[in-house]
């Protein structure tokens, strides 16, 4: 339930544009995974080829997310937002109406990512209008936002099926047109954001050892989310032999349990701490992960499928609840910059998983390589967690909740 107190502070208007716009955006960068199915039947597409061409957009949004976080700083997130949405109309163009090899659609899956990187702008906008002991739920329903991808998982093939794949990008441009007039009707800067700084000290925060950190953390936790989000679809229709649009479902309600947990994850991690809790979730992400492996049956995979989605949402919000603790003057950039990695591990994800199943044959080497990167990520916040502990900090005192 949302505190009284904090309907009391912020701005609620800009709050339900930025998870608006975070929203929309992830429908748009998630459509290559949830349409994959329906592209690769008119391209002879080998597995590493088809866990690319689902990755390139995810690639897309991290290389843009910091360049989009610095516009934000300087320009404010609304007039950010607005510029994010007018570019992603260029790719929607050029699906709708041009691309129909491969390396037109990796260009396509490339301009993508322009959606991709309202998270950095998205983000900084509604958390500046929050008090700290309010970071981990403001931040927690802005990123919910990644709920759009369920959407595009649960609609988007049913369009495919009766209109045809191209069909879907023209749709899409419409709706993000309708989002960026109700976005610039209801967004607004805080005015407690910072002034400009000069370009190299948006650099500054590369030199602490917190900010590669939570890029790591974040890299398993978002990467994990929105890999497996714009994968799995493929995976269910070609592990299981379900049908496209069933693929979709399936994948719909997998992504749900995550962005539904996002927000408890913040809210959790602002009364409990966030370090103990994002290292179970770590543990527990290992374990289904193994699981899921060992290629059980179709329901027991989407089960265990469910619950580690559930948890990597959880750990969005729990990370995104320690950085304003440990960046209160940078969190645009910071945002930026550790949503970049997030992008990374969720390019890298689908394009491991596409390779060793070209390699090996079956998708179960690739998920077990999951499955240990989520053990590293544990040990790796246990390690800060001690860190932090023996630290003067807001964080050391998060660590010690």
């Amino acid at each position: 339930m949302i505190q009284k107190s904090f309907l009391r502070s912020g701005h609620l208007p800009t709050l339900v544009s930025a998870f608006l716009y975070f929203d929309v955006s992830f429908m748009v960068w998630g459509l290559f995974g949830v349409l994959a199915t329906y592209i690769v039947a008119s391209l002879p597409l080998s597995p590493a080829q088809k866990g690319l061409l689902i990755g390139t957009p995810i690639l897309g949004g991290a290389l843009l997310r910091l360049p989009m976080g610095i516009l934000a700083d300087r320009w404010g997130g609304r007039r950010a937002g607005i510029l994010g949405m007018c570019l992603t109309l260029v790719p929607l163009a050029l699906g709708w109406l041009w691309a129909d090899s491969l390396v037109e659609l990796l260009l396509v899956g490339l301009l993508l990512g322009i959606a991709g990187a309202s998270f950095a702008v998205a983000m900084p906008l509604a958390s500046r209008w929050y008090s700290l002991d309010h970071q981990g739920l403001a931040l927690g329903i802005t990123g919910a936002g990644n709920s759009g991808t369920v959407i595009a998982a649960i609609v988007a093939p049913r369009l495919a099926e009766a209109l045809g794949w191209q069909a879907v990008f023209a749709l899409a441009a419409g709706l993000i047109v309708a989002t960026m007039i109700l976005f610039s009707w209801l967004a607004k800067d805080s005015p407690h954001q910072p002034p400009p700084r000069r370009l190299r000290e948006y650099a500054a925060p590369l030199a602490e050892r917190d900010a590669w950190r939570f890029c790591g953390f974040y890299c398993v936790t978002f990467g994990g989310f929105v890999g497996l989000a714009n994968f799995l679809g493929l995976f269910f229709f070609e592990q299981y032999a379900m049908s496209r649009v069933t693929a979709g479902t399936l994948t719909a309600a997998c992504v749900l349990a995550g962005s539904l947990l996002r927000p408890l994850g913040g809210w959790l991690a602002d009364r409990y701490g966030g370090t103990r809790l994002l290292t179970t979730a770590f543990v527990y992400v290992a374990a289904m992960m193994a699981l899921i492996a060992m290629l059980p049956p179709v329901a027991i995979a989407v089960g265990l499928m469910f619950l580690t989605m559930g948890l990597l949402g959880a750990g969005n919000g729990i990370v995104f609840q320690l950085i304003p603790q440990r960046f209160q003057k940078q969190i645009g950039v910071v945002t930026g910059i550790v949503g970049a990695a997030g992008g990374v591990g969720g390019f890298l994800l689908p394009t491991l998983l596409g390779t060793a199943k070209q390699l090996t044959g079956s998708f179960s080497p690739g998920l077990l390589a999951c499955a240990l990167t989520a053990c590293v990520a544990a040990v790796s916040v246990w390690s800060a967690q001690r860190a932090w502990s023996s630290t003067p900090s807001s964080l050391a005192e998060a660590a010690a909740s």
